[in-house]
């Protein structure tokens, strides 16, 4: 016959038979301390009638968590993909401090979320097939989209904002930065006005947001009066001014995307005041354009794209030529 005994276990069969058996006038402690066991021991299969060990597994599995907790607690793992510690750590502060790190695997488990990798992975697909549906429209060089980016305050500084305007051409992804101290129309017109003298492609069309540095569209009309400082050096140059539309920064998000690069150069360097900075992400721009192979454009850089384009649309630029070096001329200072 099979007995079932914990791999732990501290006595056999024989002994908590005649443990059970034992006159009522023998002591547990003359009984731990015949067989060189615990009392407790002792005592336990003393009330026992059966010698094999009971299974540990708790009859009911509790997660602690109601039904209103579980959904909760489902859709932050859905929603942020937070790994099962952190997760854990915002349950027990913010939902129901008594949850266990194992009650809270098996629910993440029950609803089939608790493989984070895998959840990633999908959420990548989806994102993928997202872009497919949703990508730009195919324009020649000189559509140029534009954008403002807020950037951290410095100790240098004085605590003063800086601002980041930065362009990117929609066929190259060509980009051009400027840092300035103030977010209005006289720093966008500045910019324009760099970018106008910098830029190796014939701007044809600009696209922004609706910010007041860029046009009076939202202080009171429909449409934009066409009076507003950058509007006006836009038409000086011959450039359509396009605007996206309000609460859809989505339109603009291919620099919007750029911008998050920024955002992860600034968060992996120390930088002391604004010249440093400034100095930082031209670096970065200039290996962005000469160096970093994008996946929009097939693996290649976007100084590539520019002499791919100079070849096939000569009219499309106001050089005859890209001079810039090549990659093996080129020693990263970041």
């Amino acid at each position: 016959m099979n007995i079932r005994i914990h791999a732990n276990a501290t006595t056999t069969p024989r002994i908590r038979r005649e443990i059970q058996q034992a006159p009522d006038h023998v002591t547990d402690r003359e009984l731990a301390e015949k067989y060189g066991i615990s009392i407790a021991t002792v005592r336990r299969w003393r009330n026992r009638d059966s010698v094999e060990d009971k299974s540990h597994t708790p009859h009911k599995l509790n997660t602690r968590l109601t039904p209103e907790q579980e959904r909760i607690v489902i859709e932050l793992r859905r929603v942020l993909l937070l790994p099962l510690d952190d997760l854990l750590s915002i349950t027990r502060e913010f939902i129901n401090p008594k949850v266990s790190r194992s009650a809270l695997q098996r629910t993440l488990k029950r609803h089939g979320i608790s493989n984070l990798k895998q959840m990633i992975a999908e959420m990548d697909e989806a994102e993928a097939e997202k872009a497919k549906s949703k990508s730009f429209k195919v324009y020649d060089p000189g559509y140029i989209h534009i954008d403002v980016k807020y950037l951290p305050k410095l100790p240098g500084d004085e605590g003063k904002r800086r601002y980041l305007f930065v362009a990117i051409d929609r066929a190259t992804r060509w980009v051009f930065i400027q840092l300035h101290e103030n977010k209005n129309a006289q720093a966008a017109q500045m910019f324009l006005e760099a970018l106008h003298k910098a830029s190796p492609i014939r701007i044809r069309t600009i696209l922004t947001d609706n910010g007041k540095e860029f046009t009076d569209r939202l202080s009171g009309e429909d449409k934009p009066s066409g009076k507003h400082p950058f509007d006006q050096l836009c038409q000086a140059h011959g450039i359509e001014h396009r605007l996206t539309k309000p609460r859809h920064p989505q339109t603009n998000g291919m620099v919007e995307r750029f911008n998050g690069r920024i955002k992860e150069v600034l968060a992996t360097h120390h930088c002391d005041d604004s010249q440093s900075m400034e100095q930082l992400l031209n670096r970065y721009v200039y290996l962005y354009n000469h160096h970093i192979p994008q996946r929009a454009l097939k693996g290649r850089r976007p100084v590539e794209m520019l002499r791919h384009w100079l070849e096939k649309k000569p009219e499309c630029f106001v050089v005859n030529e890209i001079n810039l070096p090549e990659p093996d001329t080129y020693h990263n200072p970041i």
